[in-house]
């Protein structure tokens, strides 16, 4: 970072700086603040360690050709930690999972790990420069996704790019993290539950290694990676799929979903046996 410089009215000076999660929307961010002279001081990406391995290469990427540098952060303990072993107060100390050691999976209503591998890793590294500097944080969320946070600017909205906007404006200009958007419509940790079916089956059948991970950490914690699935039983589902295509069945409809919930030890309903 630039030495601390304090305005003639005696104030603090302007650091600009740019959120980057490495996907297409923050990239198509980043790529347009500096081809159009946006005041740009420096890039963060804060890596949670889940990335793919692409993932990985398009930030690597993006530190060698940017004018700016990338600030990689990171937070002092690791997913895996935090996962396993960290024991956090609970808020039930009646429940049965109160003595349980680890985070276990994130649900839609306990995203952890943004907030303890990402979020607060941020605030606590910006925290540190506001001492000096006046932050401004460029946010690259889309013209069509929801969220906003009044403290910060948006260029994309701003300039009206839309998730396809950005995704072609990065195509266009040679960014293709290695074929991971003709995979996934969306990409994000690598082991996320709040992924959907179909997203999971192209993890297991693309990076066959990081599902198997997935198998690796579920034998070792105590909530099931998904409300409706444990990762066994995605494989056990997956596996079945594959044998009643290569039959010429379907799999969707009330008899594929009998065997699945027989193979599963469900009964009728889905309901474990």
């Amino acid at each position: 970072m630039p030495p601390c410089r304090v305005r003639e009215d005696g104030g603090k000076e302007k650091l600009y700086a740019a959120s980057l999660s490495g996907g297409k929307d923050s990239t198509a961010m980043v790529l347009r603040l500096v081809e159009e002279g946006w005041p740009l001081d420096f890039v963060m990406f804060c890596d949670t360690g889940l990335e793919f391995p692409r993932m990985y290469e398009h930030v690597g990427r993006l530190e060698k050709e940017l004018p700016v540098p990338v600030v990689r952060l990171k937070a002092e303990k690791d997913f895996e930690y935090y996962f396993l072993h960290y024991m956090p107060e609970r808020k039930d100390p009646d429940s049965p999972y109160a003595d349980k050691p680890g985070m276990s999976w994130a649900g839609p209503k306990n995203r952890w790990c943004t907030s303890m591998l990402k979020t607060a890793v941020i605030n606590k590294y910006l925290s540190g420069l506001r001492k000096r500097y006046e932050i401004v944080q460029y946010i690259g969320i889309a013209a069509d996704e929801p969220q906003r946070v009044k403290e910060y600017r948006y260029p994309l909205v701003e300039w009206g790019m839309t998730e396809k906007d950005c995704l072609d404006y990065c195509y266009e200009r040679g960014y293709d993290w290695g074929g991971l958007y003709r995979l996934f419509d969306r990409v994000s940790c690598w082991c996320c539950p709040l992924q959907g079916l179909e997203e999971l089956r192209t993890l297991r059948r693309e990076f066959p290694e990081l599902w198997e991970r997935l198998l690796e950490w579920e034998a070792q914690t105590w909530r099931n990676f998904r409300k409706d699935f444990s990762v066994e039983e995605l494989e056990i589902r997956f596996r079945f799929e594959e044998e009643r295509v290569r039959e010429g069945k379907r799999i969707r409809g009330k008899e594929f979903f009998k065997e699945l919930y027989g193979r599963l030890g469900r009964n009728g309903d889905g309901e474990k046996i």
